[in-house]
């Protein structure tokens, strides 16, 4: 039963890894970065279909992005995008969410998404929310974890230890630790030992008990959500929230909560077909390579002797045309393009900063 139940969809991220595509004023999450009429942000909505209404799911977003969100997903009541004036890590948006929602619903459950994950396997995603939300019933923090299946170093781990006690549909475990990004032999040695996770960011839990352990590990978020709450009653919740929002730790919810927090459990999602979209390279996890191992998103190309190479062009007239390349990204936006080795990909950050310390703002 999920009647009191809601998704939280995380959608204030820059996605500054898929630079030049993602941009400040339409970062990864509202493109169509895997398919073709659909972004990111809307395939996390989909998804949701046949799970819960509408008028139970929101979005948190910063304040600019508010108004292309919502014409993406006009199904979402207005009043359901909250907006944060600038970002401040995934606690404060937890918190600013958990907060909401205890005032609409006493008993509410909150399910965490990042809205620019891309899931191929619908029906067990539905799933496991459901299983997710009868354990977080039970006040535990729960954590959907993604059965790995090579030796990542871009993601964070979780160990799994003993199954909890209570009955379930679903193996479900106690969480032993969160481990940060390894390093490539640290991975190996994870992923032989068999009782890793990878962190995919997605949680399940009560708002009340949310709120409960920032209260106990992040104090000052709590004084300032306590702060929002009497502005909120006395009809100065949006300016009271403009004012203290950049005086916030930025923090992460896996750091200033999870790691800490006493009763946590995860879910091994094996099978989810998941991929958090979170660099170039990763478009070879979920989209279709041709015979050459190469994948073209473009108008217009031309390869010769092009062997495991990712072309994404603006689908215009522009011709784009590789000879005796192999394992490239070459991105054309029109104004940038952007040639890089793929085991590289992870690198396209650093020139996103380098062009904001240089003053180069248009290109980001």
């Amino acid at each position: 039963m999920l009647e009191h139940t809601y998704a939280v969809i995380m959608a204030g991220g820059g996605g500054t890894r898929l630079w030049p595509l993602s941009r400040r004023n339409k970062p990864k999450q509202m493109l169509p970065l895997v398919e073709e009429n659909r972004t990111l942000f809307q395939s996390t909505v989909e998804r949701l279909n046949g799970l819960l209404p509408s008028d139970r799911i929101y979005v948190v977003t910063v304040a600019e992005q508010v108004d292309g969100l919502r014409e993406q997903a006009p199904e979402i009541p207005a009043e359901n995008f909250l907006a944060e004036p600038a970002p401040r890590g995934t606690a404060s948006v937890v918190g600013l969410a958990a907060l909401t929602l205890r005032q609409r619903d006493a008993d509410a459950i909150m399910a965490i998404l990042p809205a620019d994950h891309f899931i191929r396997n619908r029906d067990l995603f539905h799933l496991l929310i459901r299983v997710a939300a009868d354990v977080a019933e039970k006040k535990y923090l729960v954590t959907l974890g993604i059965t790995p299946t090579f030796a990542a170093t871009g993601y964070g781990y979780i160990q799994r230890g003993e199954a909890i006690p209570e009955e379930t549909i679903y193996p479900v475990y106690r969480v032993r630790k969160f481990k940060e990004k390894p390093d490539e032999a640290s991975a190996r040695e994870m992923l032989s030992a068999g009782d890793h996770s990878w962190n995919s960011g997605m949680f399940v839990w009560r708002a009340d008990v949310i709120l409960a352990e920032i209260g106990r590990q992040l104090p000052g978020l709590a004084t300032a959500l306590d702060g929002i709450e009497s502005a909120t009653s006395a009809g100065r919740g949006e300016d009271f929230i403009r004012r203290i929002w950049p005086d916030l730790e930025s923090v992460t919810v896996d750091y200033g909560i999870m790691e800490h927090a006493d009763k946590v459990a995860v879910l091994p999602a094996g099978g989810l077909e998941w991929s958090d979209v979170g660099s170039w390279d990763s478009l070879f996890d979920v989209l279709l390579a041709d015979t050459n191992g190469n994948i073209v998103y473009a108008g217009q190309h031309v390869g010769e002797d092009t062997h495991r190479s990712l072309v994404y062009g603006n689908r215009g007239e522009r011709l784009i045309v590789t000879i005796g390349v192999e394992n490239l990204i070459i991105v054309d936006t029109g104004d940038v393009l952007l040639v890089c080795h793929k085991d590289q990909a992870q690198n396209v950050r650093k020139i996103v900063d380098g062009l904001k310390k240089s003053g180069n703002e248009k290109y980001i």
